[in-house]
């Protein structure tokens, strides 16, 4: 008779349609969820991972930094090949830095041949020097306090120190723009006429004080030596820059990155040089 009638026969059970639907909505109250955390996780990502990150440029950093631009100097072999004998540079104590030891391994005094060795020296203070031809390591070096100074070598608060990088024997009583007023080093520094700078080449020095990272900059020589020349800031490399003042230069650029509006323009103080930098996102760059 159920057969005919199409009653449900009893002791039989089936699925109701609420107990279908519960399968979909469970997929999608996950998907809900799964879609929540990760948009959460990239919305709080960059300010989470910023915050180690700030840190980690703050140090380690040199505990000195270049005061002014890097003075090269030029002379003349004996075999009238003009090249660079010198480099001169002024560092300062970096924003609560601590006091450098710049005991110098060489002296100089305008006579004879300079630089000249100290006997013995105290050297804590080492500076390389490379270029495409060489690499040197503890390069003669000597040194010099102008302006406030308490008598002695090391580089504290408020003072500058003007190193003097010797790349050549500098022949004293000769005329710089004068064949032999150089000549080569028997060792420390350059050896070989073949390996001296010329014109548009490209070297990096490098202050390596007993304690804190490495101060280095790298130039390049314009494509006309003069007597003197000042080898500014290059913009390709501005590695060297470290705090000035109470700016810092690298979180500064690397903390407002995400903040940046184009068309706005910003002043920055670089280095006591008033710099342009255009607060544009897609042109803005961490130096460093």
């Amino acid at each position: 008779m159920n057969r005919l009638t199409g009653s449900p026969a009893r002791g039989r059970k089936g699925i109701t349609g609420l107990e279908t639907a519960i399968i979909p909505i469970a997929f999608v109250v996950a998907a809900s969820v799964f879609a929540l955390t990760v948009l959460s996780t990239g919305v709080f990502s960059p300010n989470g991972a910023r915050r180690p990150s700030s840190p980690a440029l703050r140090r380690p950093r040199a505990p000195c930094r270049l005061a002014v631009s890097v003075i090269a100097y030029k002379g003349v072999l004996s075999d009238s090949t003009s090249t660079v004998f010198k480099l001169t540079f002024d560092v300062t104590l970096s924003l609560n830095g601590q006091p450098i030891d710049l005991t110098p391994p060489f002296t100089t005094d305008d006579s004879g041949t300079d630089p000249g060795a100290v006997s013995n020296p105290a050297q804590v203070t080492v500076v390389d020097y490379m270029d495409k031809n060489q690499s040197l390591t503890d390069i003669p070096w000597s040194v010099s306090l102008p302006g406030q100074d308490d008598g002695d070598d090391i580089l504290e608060i408020n003072e500058k120190a003007e190193i003097t990088v010797w790349l050549l024997n500098r022949t004293n009583g000769i005329a710089t723009d004068t064949a032999g007023s150089i000549a080569c080093m028997s060792s420390g520094g350059m050896t070989s006429t073949a390996t001296v700078l010329a014109k548009n080449n490209q070297f990096t020095v490098l202050i390596k004080p007993p304690k804190g990272a490495t101060l280095n900059f790298t130039r390049t020589l314009p494509s006309s030596l003069d007597t003197v020349m000042s080898l500014n800031w290059p913009e390709h490399d501005m590695s060297e820059l470290r705090e000035t003042g109470s700016l810092r230069i690298r979180l500064l650029l690397f903390d407002r990155s995400r903040q940046i509006r184009a068309g706005q323009r910003q002043s920055v103080m670089v280095a006591g040089i008033t710099q342009p930098a255009l607060r544009d996102s897609s042109r803005t760059r961490c130096w460093g």
